[in-house]
């Protein structure tokens, strides 16, 4: 594979990574919640891992074959986007409250499940339609089926490439929300509410655009 092809689907993945969208909405929520950035950011990694696992297995040359897979797998994404975004508007999240149990232990009163909250990471980023796009119709176009390395190996790589990028923008998207939001309750609600609009609508859109299709 050329080092040049590597480099263009970095840079077309970076940009995509560096648009707010969906896995943005879902870091700044988690950030909010203190300790769940990181439960947060490792699923919506593992959302992302098992995708181009998925690809470099022969997924992509299914969907070419057979489109429809694409648009059921869009439509539970969106689905998944919009019962992500209404509760985050109907329960908006918070700084978490620090309070000291009697051994002297600081506890998160906020702080969910570590688990829940990575399973919700990998929800959206698995079902994150730009995400399904991106591996399954943009990142083969990068691969050289004549190279010295299999098509599975390329796939592979350039997925790699593409989670590291996700690594760093999404863990400092959600340090950032902690760091600048943490004093300020009534701001973090109001851009939790936002988060969750924001998810929501991205979700109707998809939806919308199925049924037009």
């Amino acid at each position: 594979m050329a080092i040049g092809s590597m480099f263009g689907f970095w840079g077309l993945s970076f940009l995509l990574v560096l648009t707010p969208g969906a896995d943005w909405a879902y870091m700044i929520r988690a950030g909010l919640r203190g300790r769940a950035v990181l439960p947060s950011l490792a699923g919506l990694l593992a959302g992302h891992l098992a995708l181009v696992a998925l690809v470099a297995a022969g997924v992509a040359a299914l969907v070419a074959r057979r489109p429809e897979v694409l648009a059921v797998l869009t439509v539970l994404g969106a689905a998944y986007l919009v019962w992500l975004g209404v509760g985050a508007l109907l329960r908006p999240a918070g700084p978490v409250a620090v309070t000291v149990d009697g051994s002297g232990s600081r506890i998160g009163s906020r702080v969910g499940s570590g688990i829940g909250e990575a399973v919700r990471g990998a929800g959206v980023s698995g079902l994150n339609p730009k995400v399904l796009l991106l591996f399954l119709a943009v990142l083969p176009q990068f691969t050289d089926p004549g190279g010295g390395w299999s098509l599975g190996l390329q796939i592979l790589l350039l997925g790699l490439v593409h989670v590291v990028g996700c690594a760093a923008v999404y863990a400092g998207v959600g340090v950032g929300a902690r760091a600048v939001l943490a004093a300020r309750p009534a701001a973090a609600r109001v851009l939790s509410r936002c988060s969750g609009a924001l998810m929501a609508l991205l979700g109707v859109a998809l939806l919308a655009g199925q049924l037009v299709g």
